[in-house]
C-alpha cells in the first residue's frame, strides 16, 4: 500500500511536504528491493542538495544504492538513527527510517513529483 499523503519519485523516493520543509525517505517498494539494509550514509546538516544529485548511499545485503535528491534544498537534518540502526529502513520506510529533512528552495519542483497513484502504476509495472 502506497501511503497517499505522499509524493514519489521514479528512483523510489518518497517527500512528505510540511509547508517549506520536506522529509524524504526510500518507499517500502525499494526497501523491500534492496533488502536487510546494513548501512546508510546521510549528509550533515546544511549541505545544499541539488534536484537529482546523490545525496546519500544505502548499502544492503543485496546492492549499494545511491540516493537522489527529489528536489533542491538545504538539509535541516538527517536521520541520525540510522548510523546505529540501518535496518530501521526496513522496518518503518515511511516513519522512523525516514532519511531527511530539507529546507524547499524551489515548490515549483514539487510539481515533477509523483502522486501516489502514478507510483503505484509504475511499481505495478516492475
Amino acid at each position: 500500500m502506497v501511503p497517499t499523503d505522499l509524493r514519489y519519485t521514479r528512483d523510489h523516493e518518497w517527500v512528505r511536504i510540511d509547508g517549506d520543509s520536506a522529509t524524504v525517505g526510500v518507499t517500502a517498494f525499494a526497501a523491500e528491493q534492496l533488502g536487510d539494509v546494513v548501512f546508510v550514509e546521510l549528509p550533515e546538516a546544511g549541505r545544499v542538495l541539488v534536484r537529482q544529485a546523490v545525496f546519500g548511499v544505502v548499502e544492503s545485503v543485496k546492492a549499494v544504492s545511491d540516493l537522489f535528491a527529489p528536489i533542491a534544498g538545504a538539509v535541516e537534518a538527517s536521520n541520525d538513527a540510522l548510523a546505529g540502526a540501518p535496518e530501521l529502513v526496513n522496518a518503518d520506510p515511511y516513519g522512523i527510517g525516514w532519511m531527511i529533512k530539507l529546507r524547499i528552495s524551489d515548490a515549483a519542483e514539487l510539481a515533477d513529483l509523483l502522486d501516489p497513484a502514478t507510483y503505484e502504476k509504475l511499481i505495478a509495472q516492475a
